[in-house]
């Protein structure tokens, strides 16, 4: 469909300005001038289009917002408070070609450097234009870890999801790599990218920017995330802290996964098999299904054995949870895990 538009516009821009030239200076010599002159403007026309499909409407409405402000400006300037200022000097039409310029220049700079303030959810229509605009920014770690399909299977993500090229050189390289892990880790990237690519809730854009100067992929990502005033989607603890020090909003999957784990009390009951060795004197180490690890005290000789154990406290840090228990003595009540309390049991407490 975009073709089909795309071929009206060069047939309509071309013709028009064949006339117009042709009726204007006379002779098909202009009017094939004015065909040349439509055909570069359709060229513009069609770049322009493609630029501002990955421009924020913040920055496209914020820069218009201040164009139109400065343009009245200077009218004003130079219709009132110029024209009384130099009265006897003849402002001619290059002067009032580069004042307007000046102006609308500094205006559009400043509306698009203060557009990233705007909340046009208090303006009808463009509250919900600004809602379908919701970009995020994919990095690598995200699209390789596979998850974030999953996620948009379920609808919990929407929007456009912008994968820079370079991040897809990055995952061609890792798909390419002569470690047969890293070689699977990367081919399994490109498989998650193209069935987000068949996505219903997600649009996927493949965008051509890069920044020459910055080296490193992260440095990148966050460039960008400014430039379309969007989210970075990342499983990157570095990456998180430093684009939200910089105030870039972040969404982190194994956040999310932390926070979708199922709550653990103190006082609960569960049964784990332990498989290895704590740090600490006859610690022993289990894992629950999800991976979270469960320290038990004095199970070190239970190695391979599945025990009955009580949670004695729950550590939350930033790489997940950690769940601190010791074995249950006979005849030892405690709230079996992921059950709720008995009606009975409520009732007695």
């Amino acid at each position: 469909m975009d073709i089909i538009v795309q071929i009206v516009l060069v047939i309509v821009t071309t013709g028009t300005s064949y006339f117009i030239l042709k009726e204007i200076a006379g002779g098909p010599i202009w009017g094939a001038v004015g065909a040349l002159c439509g055909l570069a403007l359709a060229y513009v026309i069609i770049k322009l289009e493609e630029r501002l499909k990955d421009i924020s409407l913040k920055i496209i409405f914020g820069s218009l917002l201040g164009v139109t402000i400065s343009l009245m400006v200077a009218h004003l300037f130079i219709s009132q408070l110029l024209l009384a200022l130099v009265k006897d000097i003849p402002i001619t039409l290059p002067i009032y070609i580069l004042f307007y310029f000046v102006m609308g220049y500094l205006g559009f700079k400043i509306g698009k450097e203060k557009s990233k303030t705007l909340d046009l959810s208090k303006v009808p229509l463009l509250d919900r234009m600004e809602a379908a605009e919701d970009v995020k920014i994919v990095d690598t770690s995200t699209i390789i870890d596979g998850r974030i399909a999953d996620i948009c299977d379920t609808g919990f993500l929407e929007g456009t999801f912008i994968i820079p090229q370079f991040v897809l050189y990055e995952m061609q390289h890792i798909a390419d790599h002569q470690d047969p892990v890293k070689r699977t880790r990367g081919r399994r990237g490109l498989d998650v990218l193209h069935r987000l690519q068949k996505q219903m809730f997600v649009k996927v854009k493949i965008v051509d920017y890069d920044f020459p100067k910055l080296q490193d992929v992260d440095s990148k990502l966050i460039a960008l995330a400014k430039k379309l005033t969007g989210k970075i989607v990342t499983n990157d603890y570095n990456l998180n802290k430093v684009a939200e020090l910089q105030g870039i909003e972040v969404l982190n999957i194994n956040q999310l996964a932390t926070a979708l784990k199922p709550a653990i009390l103190p006082g609960e009951q569960m049964n784990i098999k332990i498989l290895k060795e704590g740090k600490e004197y006859g610690q022993g180490i289990g894992y629950l299904d999800d991976g979270t690890m469960v320290v038990v005290d004095e199970a070190r000789k239970l190695l391979g054995k599945s025990v009955d154990v009580v949670v004695t406290s729950v550590l939350q840090t930033t790489s997940g949870r950690m769940i601190f228990s010791k074995l249950k003595e006979p005849g030892e009540k405690g709230l079996r895990y992921s059950e709720e309390p008995k009606a009975e049991e409520q009732a007695g407490r």
